[in-house]
């Protein structure tokens, strides 16, 4: 893990970030960069652990944000997608000059953390939020003391959202996924996605080439009254010849966790507490893909707060709320999979116009190919 020099402590922070995940740091360098006292809160001592995304960033968050400037050696480009149905017969889909970019997320967290240091973030590892009460016009923060902002980036069980009155997210996803050091994939060019209602109820599978090596998850929806966790190794063994894995990997490591999958939740900001990222449900409902519409929600969030208190510009509260992505397509997609969804239509209509154009929706975001 990179060391980082301590960073001289000022008075009573302006914003308290809780989460340094992708739209926590968003938020926190976006208000540091317009000259806000930030300081962030994340209970892990290393970013790079426990991880609980792909870390799969699509163009638009590429050549549009901070992250765009990730090291070479930290990104590998995937400008295919090979759609699988039940039946394990596939197409390949594609859109001019659309890519994904797979990423070395440990590193890639790690590099997050350098940046907001370098931009004056006080960012606080190790050190958990704990709890909060209002105070004044802000919140008392456990462990920080006053600030006038506090932004819960923390996570699908938000404590932030708990301890502030604001709402949560009710509907999941549970996602599991391995990775394999220093594999290759027989097609590493293509993101390979499976759909199957054995395996993967309520959303896919897939496989994909990382900068370390390969990386294969499973999520299928979440009913905690009937708590079923993903087949990983059944999902393996049924897909890994068609999808060109190697025999016989052993997973280096493993990351699990539940994704938000009903859009933006209620009561998203109110009284000067606002949640971004998961927390706030800012998360596709069909492909859990977060991490571009987090950084965006993250960082005007964190503009927002900036010009409020320097500026006088309008409440932050409100900007969050209408700036939240809506996903009225995917939503409604959403439905149709929880409610429709049956293997013998995706192996009958793989190949049909409908289809394609359904899939140019949710991967290429209507840039059908």
């Amino acid at each position: 893990m990179e060391a980082f020099p301590p960073r001289a402590t000022r008075s009573a922070p302006d914003l308290v970030v809780v989460g340094a995940s992708f739209a926590g740091a968003a938020c926190a360098i976006a208000a540091a960069q317009r000259g806000l006292h930030v300081v962030v809160l994340e209970r892990k001592r290393d970013p790079g652990a426990k991880l609980r995304t792909t870390g799969i960033i699509v163009k638009e968050a590429a050549e549009a944000t901070l992250l765009g400037q990730l090291p070479a050696v930290l990104v590998r480009r995937v400008e295919r997608v090979r759609l699988y149905a039940p039946s394990l017969e596939q197409v390949a889909l594609a859109a001019p000059g659309y890519y994904f970019h797979t990423t070395d997320t440990p590193a890639a967290m790690r590099w997050l953390a350098g940046r907001m240091r370098e931009n004056g973030v006080d960012l606080r590892l190790g050190q958990a939020f704990t709890g909060c009460t209002r105070a004044g016009d802000g919140w008392q923060v456990e462990g920080v003391g006053p600030t006038r902002y506090l932004v819960g980036a923390d996570g699908a069980r938000s404590r932030v959202a708990r301890h502030c009155g604001l709402g949560q997210v009710r509907q999941f996803l549970y996602g599991i996924e391995y990775e394999f050091p220093g594999s290759l994939l027989a097609d590493p060019g293509a993101l390979h996605c499976f759909i199957s209602k054995r395996y993967a109820p309520g959303y896919i599978g897939w496989i994909a080439q990382s900068p370390t090596g390969i990386q294969a998850g499973l999520a299928l929806r979440h009913d905690p009254a009937h708590a079923r966790l993903p087949d990983i190794d059944g999902f393996l063994l049924r897909v890994g010849v068609a999808a060109g894995l190697p025999r016989q990997l052993r997973p280096g490591s493993t990351r699990a966790g539940l994704i938000p999958c009903s859009g933006p939740v209620f009561d998203l900001a109110s009284d000067r507490a606002i949640l971004v990222g998961d927390a706030a449900g800012v998360v596709s409902p069909v492909t859990a893909g977060g991490i571009h519409s987090a950084w965006t929600h993250g960082w005007t969030v964190g503009e927002a707060i900036a010009r409020r208190l320097r500026d006088g510009g309008p409440p932050a509260e409100r900007v969050a709320i209408d700036a939240a992505p809506r996903f009225r397509l995917k939503r409604a997609l959403r439905w149709a999979y929880d409610h429709l969804q049956f293997d013998w239509p995706f192996d009958l209509l793989l190949h049909s116009p409908p289809l394609r154009w359904a899939a140019s929706q949710v991967y290429f975001h209507r840039r059908g190919g």
